[in-house]
């Protein structure tokens, strides 16, 4: 999943908020360093990518880009996951994405130093173009894909992938609403696992 699906499944804890935000930047055992509630939250986003790229509903979804895109496939469907998720967010919080995205901003700016550099270097740009918010809208899609093939020296194609989230849109659609109900309902038990360990262990 990509950024506004870890955020929302953090299940408005901060601190694991920002372990689940931070988490691709940290290798192995590293996240033993940091607040145990960042450890639970980095811990969280592995079980939830691992949950997720075995999943046969996502599946469905990667194997419509794969001729296409081959291994670049399932990041282009995190990405359009999170489209759908912020296109319908009402469906799925109380607060308006714009309040939601606003919040997570102002948390990620007062954690600022607990962030790795790589979170701290891109979370200017992240804000200033309000990336969260702008993934309701298939322009703001756009704009991180075509940010994601520069990042492959434009080898992945990635930019073009809009042209299939248009012609398969109600497809793709219903395969994020099917499996983001599954993915929150077991999102919610590895925190409660998570929780029930780290007592246990501390």
């Amino acid at each position: 999943m990509n950024f506004l699906a870890h955020i929302y499944l953090s299940n408005d804890d901060d601190e694991i908020t920002i372990g689940n935000f931070i988490a691709d930047g940290i290798r192995g055992k590293r996240y033993q360093k940091y607040p145990l509630g960042i450890q639970k939250g980095i811990l969280l986003h592995r079980q939830i990518d691992t949950y997720t790229d075995a999943h046969p509903t996502v599946r469905l979804s990667t194997k419509r880009l794969h001729k296409n895109y081959s291994h670049y496939s399932g990041v282009i469907v995190d990405i359009l996951y999170d489209h759908f998720l912020a296109k319908n967010w009402n469906h799925y919080s109380k607060i308006p994405l714009e309040d939601y995205t606003e919040n997570f901003y102002n948390l990620m700016t007062d954690n600022f130093e607990i962030l790795p550099a790589r979170t701290q270097k891109m979370m200017p740009h992240m804000i200033a173009g309000n990336w969260l918010k702008s993934y309701a809208e298939i322009e703001g899609i756009q704009k991180v894909l075509d940010g994601m093939n520069r990042r492959t020296s434009y080898k992945s194609g990635m930019h073009k992938a809009t042209a299939e989230l248009r012609q398969f849109y109600a497809e793709f659609e219903t395969e994020f609403t099917s499996f983001f109900e599954e993915l929150t309902t077991f999102s919610k038990h590895i925190l409660q696992d998570l929780h029930a360990q780290f007592n246990h262990d501390h």
